[in-house]
């Protein structure tokens, strides 16, 4: 688990791991980023509370580092990666366990399953399991078990992980899908299943979502730079909404109002879009629908737009070839 101000949730999600229904053995491994919160003290305490739990530092407090310093900690064949904000299901680890000697898959991984827990929370998790809010990603809006190019999270064969050096650590977004394509690279099986669910608990603010989805944009870009042709339309989709609606609306101000029917035409299509999405939520979670899908979109467009070439070329210069035995 790479943590970091992870104060809100912590203590629950590591709850979740420990009431595993699971045979085996069972450990906790934190790694412990530079928090301005409460989350090293909580930390502390679930050390003290179970043996199964303890922590390692991430100075950096990087996810990468985080996860390559937590899984060098651990001992187990099978190295489940866990996010400080997610809930595993009762019997995620023994599912996970079951399917990767069924499939003989390197990785296999599940269901995004956001959730909320006040209105704003609610309309995002409605917005990051619906098409128009992230496309036809299966791990966000669920699908056919099969082989994937990559999976929320993950459960790992440790000998996969070792044998490919574990995660790039200069990718401090998109690591999931650097270390699952070199794996696939390698001869390996990345597997989707609907069987695995993860609560999530979406950014609690329009501010922390629009870092979020900025840094997935920017990231993704850096991946399409980092690997020719992995781009697919859901990925262009944003940044072509965000350049369409500036210019519709310069050319509205500019030259005709009849330019504006590109903005208005998307805020629209989200706010028709929203109806579905929204569909079972109280009337203040319905509301803040539209406001959830602009601000990702936006916000990842944006990110896509203006990720630096320097970025790209530092990753690359990190570039790790798969490894095969």
């Amino acid at each position: 688990m790479p943590v970091l101000n992870e104060e809100r949730h912590l203590r629950d999600s590591v709850r979740h791991i420990l009431r595993q229904d699971y045979p085996g053995e069972i450990e906790v491994v934190i790694a412990l980023g530079p928090s301005t919160d409460r989350t090293d003290e909580i930390a502390a305490e679930l050390v003290a509370e179970d043996p199964r739990v303890r922590t390692v530092p991430n100075p950096t407090g990087r996810t990468p580092a985080g996860l390559n310093a937590a899984i060098a900690a651990s001992r187990h064949p099978v190295v489940v990666r866990v996010d400080g904000h997610g809930m595993l299901s009762p019997n995620y680890i023994a599912t996970a366990v079951r399917l990767l000697e069924e499939t003989g898959a390197a990785n296999v991984g599940g269901i995004m399953h956001a959730e909320g827990e006040n209105d704003w929370e609610r309309a995002v998790a409605a917005a990051m399991t619906s098409k128009i809010g992230v496309g036809n990603a299966a791990f966000h809006t669920g699908g056919a078990a099969g082989a994937a190019e990559t999976v929320y999270l993950g459960v790992f064969r440790r000998e996969v992980l070792e044998q490919q050096g574990g995660y790039n650590e200069e990718f401090i977004r998109a690591q999931d899908w650097e270390l699952n394509y070199r794996i696939r690279q390698a001869g390996g099986l990345i597997w989707f299943s609907p069987e695995l669910l993860v609560s999530y608990r979406p950014r609690p603010s329009m501010r922390a979502l629009g870092k979020q989805y900025r840094n997935y944009g920017r990231w993704r870009r850096v991946v399409a730079r980092y690997h020719a042709g992995s781009i697919n339309p859901r990925y262009l989709a944003p940044p072509a909404a965000v350049l369409a609606i500036a210019a519709g609306t310069v050319a509205g101000v500019a030259l005709t109002p009849w330019a504006f029917v590109v903005p208005g035409g998307y805020v629209a299509a989200i706010v028709l879009g929203s109806l579905p999405a929204g569909r079972g939520l109280p009337p203040g979670a319905r509301a803040r629908v539209p406001l959830a899908l602009a601000t990702m979109h936006m916000a990842w467009g944006w990110g896509f737009l203006t990720s630096p070439r320097k970025l790209a070329r530092k990753v690359a210069a990190s570039r790790r070839e798969p490894v095969t035995t």
